[in-house]
Order: C-alpha cells, then structure tokens, then sequence
C-alpha cells in the first residue's frame, strides 16, 4: 500500500475532509447532505439527476459545466417561505443570478436581493416585480438609484451619509418616496473567513451602532421627511452556522430600534436580520434546517422586542447559498492523474480556479467524488486541481477517491451553486462553463458557454 492510500492515514485529516472514507464501497457513497435531493448513483454507475446521466449531459454539453438540479433548488425556496411564513424571504442574488433563477424564485414567491445595476437589470429583465426587490451595495452610483426609483424597487437599503444624499436629491427630482432601510454595522464577529466576515467594525458596509452614525442617519432621514424610513437592516456574514451571532445582532438593532422611537416617536415596522445561513461542503459540516433557523431568530426577536416593548417588525431574511449553493454541482472531466508518491495524487480536471476561485480566495473546502462509474479500487489521498497556470489552482484540496481514477473519467464537485459561477473569470483565458438546469429528466441550458469568440468580442486592440 502506498504511504498516501487511506489505511496509512487514518485521522490524519481530521476536520480539514473526508476522513470516513475508508472503502471502496464508501468511496462510491453519495452522502446526502451534501448533494440536491434528485442526485443519485444510476444502475450503471454513473451520477445521475433524476433519469438524466451525468455522462449524457457531459456528450451533449461538454464538460466542465454546472448542473442544477432545478426540482431541488425550488423545494428549498418552499422551505424558508413554509419555515419563516408571515415574513419576507430575499433570495440573495449575490449567490448566482441570471435570469432563470429570477424566474425560478419569482414563482416559487420569494423577493429578490440584488446589489449592483446589473443584478437589478437582469431582475428587471426577467420579470421580477420591482416592489419584491431590494437593493444593497456600499457605494451605489446616481444612475444605478435612479433607476430603482424609476423603477419602484420595494427597499433600497442605504450604507452612507451620501447615499442619503443622493437618494434625497434623486426623489425630490422625480417626485417619488421610496422606502429605505438602514444597514447597521452591529459589530459582531461572525465565526467565518475574515473576507465574509461584514458586521464588524473595521470593514465597508453600514452605518456604525457603536460610533452613533445609525442613529444619527435614522434621524437625518426621519427629519429630512423625503425618504420612507421602513426599518434597519443588519448582516454579520457568509457561512455562518452558529445563531448565536444573530442573537447578539439582533439585540443591538432592536435596542436602536427602541433609541428611535424614544428620540422621534417613531417605531420602525420592519426588521432584515440578512442572510449567511451556512451549507455542507464536507462531511464535517452540520447546517440547520429553515424551520429550525426560523424558531430561534423568531424567538430571538419576540423576546427582545417583549424586554423593549416594542411591537414585533416585520421581519426579512436573505438566503442565497443556503438556497442554491446545494442545489448545484459541477461535471469536470479528468485530463491528467499525477502521483507524488508518499504524499497525495493530483487529479487535473478541465475546470479550475476560473470557474471556482472560492479554494484559493477564502480556502474554502469542498468535496469530490468519480461521477461517471463506481469503483472497486481502493482509496487514495488525492488533491483535484484545474489547468490554469498557477499553484493555487486548487479545486479540492483532500479527498478520497479510487486508486483507478484515470483520464476520461468525470469528477463532480457538490455544493457548487453559491458564488462558483458569479465569481468565475476567464483567468488564462478559458471560457466559463454553462448552467445547465435539470428537470423532469431534461436538461436545458439557462447560462450558455462561453466560446473563444466571446473572448475576442471585446478585445478591439
């Protein structure tokens, strides 16, 4: 056996992957929280998405491509609206957006988050009610808010003394009142990469509750009359498992709450606790249910606002990865396996860093697993990396996978759907991948690829 196969280092992961995976029979398992609930091994050994092989897929579409299994990413629209009923569920279009998932979270009655002008374009393009949308972002240009006022965007939620500004200028031209919420920076210190990281003090978004600029843009807007203050907004992070956070967040906002009715006599009716809502990536990873995230942050809100005498705000959430993160994955095909023996194998994919750059940007772990057959090889230690010239090009950093994994093969990538393909790049020039979305049994495209055409539309040197 070699010194990297599985039996020579059992525990020696620890937290950092997969280190159940011991047999060749595990090696061939697909754990269920980690893959959308339509993914199963077919009788011939291949992934597939209801009746549709991953095979099929990657002869009609190529590879690498994201898959998107459509039935399951409705399914957990339903959950948070079943989970946080009489409240407003934002799809954080961060995550991934085009406009078939516009569509999608449209019928399936959620609102849509988006934080720049091209998100709020695509929303606007397919359809989405402009009032079922709110707008983020740190520093939104005179354009981007007159187009959400003109189109009658539901929130816009403002981060700076001169976004007010702004927004007050643009509606007194336009004659219009939008309603706003402002972003608070409570100052928590979420559990997550340092970069996801958003309510702390020392970081760009929101107004600071500590240094008094919440209240005091509270005021300026309530004062000023143009602008509909509706409520405060607060978001501590990416990623995040422990509510704890949320309690702590909450308690501060709904104290502020309380500052502005004592100050003015005004009680703001709504409150936007954000998003951040954490998904498996690895085995290690544990993520609450909706229904059980609804029943603490609900609880946590009832009780502060009972403590302030406060009426209970309408209350808003914003998934994104904890919708569609788990509803996709991505189809690589194996170009090269590479043994460095005594320490790992390196199998090279078709994909990379360009259509996932969350390894290298926040270290982010994810799992693999031979898509396309099953094994009865043994185990061994492998890292999956892309193509692209750089060392960081790192798709997997430790998984088990069968001694046999070989070119040809397809490896896929669960957990893939959050911020894969709306960070992708045409790092080394390589086109990006297209999101197919599965339903029924067919596959249809809804991001189509990227040719080296495209490449050059724009090059006019």
């Amino acid at each position: 056996m070699r010194a990297h196969e599985a039996g020579a280092l059992h525990g020696d992961l620890g937290s950092r992957g997969p280190a159940w995976l011991r047999t060749p029979e595990d090696v061939n398992a697909l754990v269920p929280h980690l893959w959308p609930t339509g993914v199963a091994r077919a009788a011939d050994g291949a992934i597939a998405v209801g009746d549709l092989s991953v095979r099929a897929m990657a002869e009609e579409f190529g590879t690498p491509a994201y898959v998107l299994d459509e039935s399951d990413m409705r399914a957990r629209c339903r959950d948070f609206l079943a989970a946080f009923a009489g409240c407003d569920v934002y799809y954080a279009g961060k995550a991934f957006l085009c406009r078939a998932v516009v569509r999608i979270i449209a019928e399936e009655g959620l609102h849509l988050d988006v934080c720049t002008g091209g998100e709020l374009a695509t929303a606007l393009s397919a359809g989405m009610p402009p009032e079922r949308i709110g707008f983020h972002g740190n520093n939104k240009s005179v354009a981007e808010l007159t187009r959400a006022v003109e189109a009658g965007v539901g929130r816009i939620i403002v981060d700076s003394y001169q976004e007010i500004d702004r927004l007050t200028e643009i509606a007194h031209a336009l004659q219009k009142r939008p309603s706003v919420l402002i972003r608070v920076t409570v100052g928590v210190e979420a559990h997550t990469h340092e970069f996801i990281a958003t309510a702390h003090e020392d970081q760009k978004f929101g107004f600071s509750l500590a240094g008094g600029a919440a209240a005091e843009a509270a005021l300026k807007i309530i004062d000023e009359g143009v602008l509909d203050l509706r409520g405060l907004h607060s978001h501590i992070g990416s990623q995040i498992f422990d509510t704890s956070g949320f309690e702590v967040s909450a308690k501060r906002v709904l104290g502020l709450q309380a500052q502005i009715r004592e100050a003015r006599g005004v009680e703001l009716p709504e409150l936007d606790l954000g998003g951040g809502f954490g998904i498996a990536y690895t085995t290690q990873d544990d993520p609450s249910p909706p229904a059980d995230l609804a029943k603490r942050l609900t609880k946590i809100v009832e009780g502060e606002c009972e403590a302030l005498q406060l009426a209970m705000p309408r209350l808003s959430i914003e998934p994104g990865r904890a919708i569609v993160g788990p509803a996709v994955f991505t189809l690589y095909e194996v170009g090269t396996v590479k043994d460095v023996d005594g320490l790992r194998t390196y199998v090279s994919v078709d994909g990379g860093m360009s259509d996932n750059i969350r390894t290298a940007l926040y270290d982010a772990s994810y799992s693999a697993t031979l898509a396309s057959r099953t094994s009865d090889a043994g185990p061994i230690l492998a890292r999956v990396v892309g193509k692209h010239c750089e060392s960081g090009d790192v798709v997997v950093k430790d998984e088990f996978l069968p001694a046999d994994v070989q070119p040809g093969d397809l490896l896929a990538v669960p957990g893939t759907g959050a911020y894969c393909r709306s960070m992708a790049s045409n790092y080394n020039h390589v086109p990006r991948p297209p999101v197919l979305a599965v339903r029924d049994g067919r596959a249809r495209v809804i991001v189509r690829r990227e040719t080296e055409d495209d490449l050059l539309a724009l090059d006019v040197g």
